[in-house]
C-alpha cells in the first residue's frame, strides 16, 4: 500500500486544496490498489478508470485557474450498485439489469460529484440487496480482505471490502436493514446510517419506472462507510439535506456533522447509556459478547458515562420485517420478470417474490413497526445512547445467507442481523464502529466485530460524538487486514 492509500479522505481533501497532492496521484494510487486487490476481494462490479482520471484532469485544472473546488476534492470514492448513476451501468447484482445504465444519477452521487470527489467504480451486492451477503447471479462472489473465505457482509458488499482494502478512504452504502453496519461491522470499518431523511433518495425508492431500484421506500437509508468518524462525517456533510424529489427528506441544519466529531473527542461525559447485550431473546456467539462487552465498559470507564442494561421489551420483529420489505417493494413489477428470469435470479429471493403475501400481513407489519416506535420512544426517553453488538456472529464463510447455528442454538440463517434491521423500522440514527477482533470464536480468530451505537429520534449529532469518543479512546487507524501486505 501507498502512503496515499493509507491517508483518510479528510487528509486527502486537505493535501489536494493546498497542491500537496494532485487529484491525479490520488487516483493512479487508487487504480493501483484496486488492480492488486480486484483478483483477490471482487469488491468492484464495475472499475472506471478513464472516467476516475478525466475528473481529476479536470479537477486539476480548476486548482490551476485558481477556482474554487469542492470539500471533498479529489478523495476517490466506489458508489454501491444499487446507487444510481448515468455514467456507469447501475447492475444491482441481477441479470434483469445487466445492460441497464440509468439516466440520471442518485442525489448522493450528485452531491459528491459537485463536492469534488472522484469517482472510482461501482461496488458490488447481492441481487437487489435482498440480502446481507455479497454473492448475486452475475458477478464474482466479494470476499473478506480479514479472510478471504468469509463474507465481508452485504449488501454493501463490495464497499465494505474495498474501503478495507485501501481502495478508497470512504464509499456510498445504502442500508433498508442494516447493509451500511452490517458490511461494515465485518469488514472493521464505520458504518453511519442518519436518521431518516436526512440523506435524500432519488431515483432510488422514488423511480417508479424501475421496479428493482423503487423499493424499500420507508425503511432505506443511504450513508457512508469508512476507516475514520470523521470521513463518516465529511461525506454526511455533503450528501444531507433536504432535495424536492424525496418527499420524505428533511432539513439538517440541526447537525453540525463535522463539529460533532471533534466535539466527541473532547469526551462524552455525562450521557447516560443503555446497553443491550442480546434484546432479550437474540442469540449472540460467546466471542462477539465478550467483545462487545468489554467496549462498552470503555463508555463508562474512560468515557464518563452512566451504563445500564436495558431491553426496548418487543417481542423478535424479524416476521413483519419482511412484510415491510414486501409493502415497500414493487411486487407486481418483480414478479413480472420471473416467466423470463427466475431460472437465474437468486433462490431465496424468487421466495420472497412468490410468498403468497396477504393483505393482512402487509398492514400487521404497520401496525409493529408502530409498536417497535413506541416501544424505543419510551426506552429513550430515558437514555441518551443505545448500545449492542452490531452483528451476532463474526464473518462467516462464503455463498450462505448465515450461519444455523449460533451459540449452540439452531437458528434460522437470517438470525444474526437482529441487531440491525429494527433501527431502519424506527428510522433512528444509528453507527457501527469497531470494537475490536476475535480471539477464540467458532467462526475464527482475527475477524472484524462491530459495536452498535443507537441515538435517539434525530439524534445524530449525539451518535457521532459517542463514535468520536470511543474512537479516541480506542483507536483502531493501525489496523489492517495482514493480506494487505502481500500485495
Amino acid at each position: 500500500m501507498s502512503d496515499i492509500n493509507r491517508m483518510t479522505a479528510v487528509e486527502i481533501a486537505a493535501k489536494v486544496r493546498s497542491k500537496d497532492l494532485s487529484p491525479s496521484e490520488v487516483v493512479e494510487a487508487s487504480l493501483k490498489r484496486m488492480e492488486a486487490t480486484e483478483p483477490h476481494l471482487k469488491a468492484f462490479c464495475h472499475a472506471a478508470p478513464e472516467l476516475a482520471r478525466s475528473t481529476a484532469k479536470a479537477l486539476e485544472a480548476k486548482l490551476a485557474a485558481g477556482e474554487e473546488v469542492g470539500p471533498l476534492a479529489g478523495v476517490p470514492v466506489g458508489i454501491k450498485d444499487l446507487v444510481a448513476t448515468k455514467d456507469l451501468p447501475t447492475v444491482q447484482g441481477s441479470m434483469v439489469y445487466k445492460d441497464f445504465t440509468p439516466d440520471e444519477d442518485d442525489i448522493c452521487v450528485e452531491r459528491l460529484k459537485a463536492a469534488g470527489a472522484i469517482i472510482v467504480g461501482k461496488t458490488n451486492v447481492p441481487e437487489f440487496g435482498y440480502s446481507g451477503v455479497g454473492h448475486n447471479p452475475v458477478f464474482p462472489t466479494t470476499r473478506n480482505p480479514w479472510n478471504l473465505e468469509r463474507t465481508p457482509g452485504g449488501s454493501s458488499a463490495g464497499s465494505g471490502a474495498s474501503v478495507a482494502a485501501g481502495v478508497t478512504p470512504f464509499a456510498i452504502g445504502s442500508d433498508g436493514g442494516g447493509s451500511v453496519r452490517i458490511p461494515s461491522a465485518h469488514c472493521g470499518l464505520v458504518g453511519v446510517k442518519a436518521s431518516m431523511g436526512r440523506v435524500p433518495l432519488y431515483p432510488g425508492c422514488r423511480d417508479e419506472r424501475f421496479p428493482g431500484i423503487s423499493s424499500w421506500e420507508s425503511i432505506e437509508h443511504i450513508g457512508p462507510m469508512s476507516r475514520s468518524v470523521a470521513d463518516s462525517a465529511a461525506m454526511l456533510a455533503v450528501i444531507t439535506g433536504p432535495d424536492m424529489r424525496d418527499r420524505l427528506s428533511i432539513p439538517c441544519g440541526d447537525v453540525d456533522w463535522m463539529g460533532a466529531v471533534e466535539k466527541g473527542r473532547d469526551g462524552i461525559k455525562g450521557l447516560k447509556v443503555a446497553y443491550s447485550a442480546d434484546w432479550g431473546y437474540a442469540p449472540v456467539d460467546p466471542d462477539v459478547r465478550r467483545i462487545v462487552g468489554e467496549a462498552v465498559k470503555v463508555f463508562e470507564s474512560d468515557l464518563g458515562c452512566t451504563v445500564e442494561e436495558a431491553n426496548p421489551g418487543w417481542d423478535d420483529p424479524y416476521n413483519d420485517f419482511w412484510a415491510l420489505v414486501a409493502s415497500n417493494s414493487d411486487l407486481a413489477g418483480m414478479r413480472a420478470w420471473l416467466p423470463d428470469h427466475a431460472h437465474h435470479m437468486s433462490p431465496h429471493l424468487v421466495d420472497f417474490l412468490m410468498r403468497p403475501w396477504t393483505a393482512e400481513d402487509l398492514t400487521n407489519s404497520h401496525r409493529t413497526r408502530q409498536a417497535v416506535c413506541n416501544r424505543m420512544w419510551r426506552l429513550m426517553q430515558n437514555y441518551d445512547l443505545l448500545l449492542t453488538p452490531t452483528l451476532a456472529v463474526p464473518p462467516f464463510p462464503l455463498l450462505t445467507q448465515g450461519p444455523e447455528k449460533i451459540d449452540g442454538q439452531i437458528v434460522h440463517p437470517v438470525k444474526w442481523l437482529a441487531f440491525t434491521f429494527p433501527m431502519n423500522m424506527t428510522g433512528q440514527p444509528a453507527a457501527t464502529v469497531p470494537a475490536g477482533w476475535t480471539t477464540d470464536s467458532e467462526f475464527g480468530a482475527g475477524l472484524p466485530v462491530g459495536l452498535q451505537i443507537v441515538g435517539r429520534h434525530l439524534g445524530d449529532e449525539t451518535v457521532l460524538k459517542a463514535a468520536a469518543a470511543f474512537e479516541a479512546a480506542r483507536p483502531w487507524a493501525d489496523k489492517w487486514p495482514a493480506l494487505l501486505d502481500k500485495l
